[in-house]
């Protein structure tokens, strides 16, 4: 039975032509791509104590209770996973890697070393995205991989992206739902250079050769991420947005625009219609930058919203991959976990729910007067109703009841780990 607020909110709704009922359904069809690396701050699994290093990003925080390992990630994950609407997927970065405690080198990885995470995905229902790691790594501690001088470098890089595309293909597979591979590289110049060119000639040459092999896009698809500038890299970044675009472009791979990597008022949903004329889908990264690429907690904000307008309004849903990318030390990281997955969703549903055939009609009539009412009439529309109606048709928390659920993980699991 529907809840009364829900009632009122559907017959107000209705009112303006929109179906909230269809926009329910939609929304269950969105997987959201959960990132691994909030829960420990991207430290990994590669070495015992390892942190983030290199690669122009940073987590800043000390909040008690961080995943330590493998299976306490997989845990925390798990409550997460437990309060946030809808089936979803898991985005794993490759130095997440279960090694058994054996040296294994990331040239060599192997499907042996995620069938955990695959078993993990297959037992619960949820699709798996994998990202190659070119960061915290010997071999990439002067900020440069794929476009390194040294061949010898390049060719371990190059190795180490075959090796995943592999390993996506057998996740894929095995879980029947093709895997998105990912690859962002941090190579630059902290400051300028003299030779812009070369450095990204070597890297066309490295992604050539990491993609040469075709595999059947029902099992992997491969995607390349571009960076404004990262720490070290704040004058140059060879892998730049308008690389990218022509890479992509050019060799039919999806371009993934990260919500933080473009200028600060910068912002990507304006770029979603005029990518998907010339890439056949996208992968989006949902970030919040403040000031720079911070990869603060996604919020339900008006930059969310206008990402999720955007694919809504441009029919782009069905070539769109969504995954979450931030890390927020300072708070409890399964809560940012919930709070950013779930506004993403809220800003999808707002989306959803917005009088889309009137405002097709006033702006096909000229009628910009109309167009711009009925948009801001839009903003204080009962959504919440219809979020709160989903989640108890979900069957987690409603409203910020999930907060007590972290709470009491807090106090009973991860306080145990200071």
């Amino acid at each position: 039975m529907n809840t009364p607020a829900y009632a009122l909110a559907q017959e107000t709704y209705a009112a303006l032509g929109v179906d909230t009922e269809a926009a329910l359904q939609k929304l269950q069809t969105v997987p959201i791509s959960l990132h691994c690396w909030q829960g420990d701050d991207v430290s990994g699994s590669e070495h015992p104590d390892a942190s983030l290093t290199g690669g122009g990003i940073q987590a800043t925080g000390n909040y008690p209770g961080k995943a330590r390992n493998l299976q306490e990630l997989r845990q925390d994950l798990d409550r997460a996973i437990s309060l946030i609407p809808g089936r979803h997927r898991l985005n794993l970065h490759a130095c997440y890697a279960d090694l058994g405690g054996q040296k294994i080198d990331r040239n060599q990885y192997t499907t042996a070393q995620f069938q955990g995470w695959i078993d993990w995905c297959k037992l619960r229902g949820l699709g798996l995205d994998f990202n190659p790691t070119y960061f915290s790594h010997p071999l990439a501690a002067d900020g440069f991989t794929l476009s390194h001088k040294d061949a010898g470098v390049r060719q371990f890089w190059i190795e180490h992206g075959i090796a995943c595309r592999k390993i996506a293909a057998e996740m894929g597979k095995q879980l029947g739902t093709p895997c998105v591979t990912n690859f962002w590289i941090p190579d630059g110049y902290k400051d300028t250079p003299v030779d812009r060119k070369a450095p990204r000639q070597r890297l066309e040459a490295s992604l050539d050769a990491v993609f040469a092999e075709k595999i059947d896009p029902a099992f992997n698809v491969d995607a390349v991420e571009s960076k404004l500038f990262g720490i070290g890299s704040e004058s140059y970044v060879v892998g730049s947005h308008e690389f990218y675009m022509g890479y992509a472009v050019k060799n039919g791979t999806l371009l993934c625009l990260d919500a933080g990597h473009f200028h600060p008022t910068e912002s990507i949903a304006d770029k979603i219609s005029s990518v998907l004329q010339f890439v056949p889908e996208i992968l989006l990264h949902v970030s919040r930058g403040v000031r720079w690429d911070s990869d603060h907690v996604v919020l339900a904000d008006d930059a969310t919203r206008a990402i999720m307008e955007e694919l809504v309004r441009g029919d782009f849903l069905g070539r769109t991959h969504i995954g979450l990318d931030f890390f927020d030390a300072s708070i409890n990281r399964i809560a940012a976990w919930v709070i950013g997955a779930r506004d993403a969703l809220k800003a999808l549903l707002a989306a959803l729910l917005e009088p889309a055939a009137r405002l097709r009609e006033a702006e096909d009539a000229g009628d910009y007067t109309t167009r711009l009412a009925l948009l801001e009439e839009a903003r204080t529309l009962p959504m919440g109703a219809v979020w709160d109606e989903y989640c108890v048709r979900q069957n987690v928390p409603v409203g910020p009841a999930w907060l007590d659920d972290v709470k009491h993980y807090e106090r009973t699991v991860l306080a145990g780990r200071a």
